[in-house]
């Protein structure tokens, strides 16, 4: 269980990099290209990973699952949350995904058929309570705000709410390395075909700092983050991994003011803390 816990809270740390690198590449890439040039290296290098341990990848098989799972976790989830972040700041972004518990909290009684304990919502509601303390000391810091973009997160938090239900209920025929690779090769193709006539060259402009940025989404926020979270959620269940996504908020509080200079309030100290004593509360 403790193996779980540390599996999905290093996969938090690892996406709260995601939306601050995501925030810097907004103006070098259009999101959608953004996505489909990290998901291809993310599965090269996860289809390499199934080489060395010797299995294979049942893209055609299984392709059901893997287009579900590739649509609402690599191509949904990542684009939306792209967008999002071209008009709200990094840390306000990752405020709002501490919603995703509720959509994870939803599903798995309506796809699973399983119960979540009171505990469960309790530490669920608990840690949304911190993160509206969160945006409140945000806003007062900030006063930064855009409709649309938030809009974008809120979506990208239901797309991963289904895609994490979804991968416990595959993962009890389908180990997490498998079905992670599936998805992204699936997700990169969706991500393809919508640049179809949406991306222009002019549209790109990449610097160095750029191009570490999409080998950091492209490995570490993406086959790092994804197989931490996936192997953690198989290993405590659905319901009790949903508040751990709160934790996001925090890391991306601490990474925006350590790598973007973005200014955070005494009042959003106080909602991480908060957050982080709901998700410890939901796994005990």
């Amino acid at each position: 269980m403790k193996r779980g816990i540390m599996l999905l809270v290093t996969a938090t740390i690892l996406w709260g990099g995601n939306y601050i690198c995501g925030r810097y590449l907004a103006p070098a890439l259009p999101s959608n290209l953004l996505n489909t040039v990290r998901w291809a290296i993310s599965s090269l290098l996860l289809f390499g990973m199934l080489s060395m341990n010797h299995k294979k990848l049942p893209l055609f098989s299984q392709w059901k699952k893997f287009a579900l799972l590739g649509f609402v976790g690599i191509f949904a989830f990542s684009t939306l949350t792209y967008l999002g972040l071209r008009s709200i700041s990094a840390a306000q972004a990752g405020m709002i995904s501490a919603g995703i518990p509720i959509a994870i909290l939803l599903f798995t009684p309506l796809i699973l058929k399983e119960r979540v304990k009171a505990k469960a919502w309790l530490g669920a509601l608990l840690s949304i309570m911190g993160v509206v303390i969160l945006i409140q000391g945000e806003h007062a810091a900030n006063g930064q705000s855009s409709i649309v973009g938030e809009t974008e997160i809120v979506f990208s938090c239901i797309a991963w709410g289904i895609y994490t239900v979804l991968g416990k209920r595959f993962g009890k025929t389908m180990d997490p390395l498998t079905m992670t690779a599936g998805a992204a090769v699936y997700g990169t193709l969706f991500s393809a075909l919508s640049c179809i006539g949406t991306v222009r060259l002019n549209m790109i402009h990449m610097t160095p700092l750029a191009w570490l940025s999409v080998l950091y989404v492209s490995t570490f926020a993406s086959v790092g983050a994804y197989l931490a979270w996936n192997t953690g959620v198989k290993i405590v269940g659905a319901g009790r991994a949903a508040p751990y996504i709160n934790l996001l908020p925090v890391w991306t509080v601490i990474f925006g003011i350590l790598l973007l200079r973005e200014t955070v309030s005494i009042l959003s100290i106080g909602g991480g803390v908060v957050t982080i004593f709901g998700a410890v509360l939901a796994s005990l």
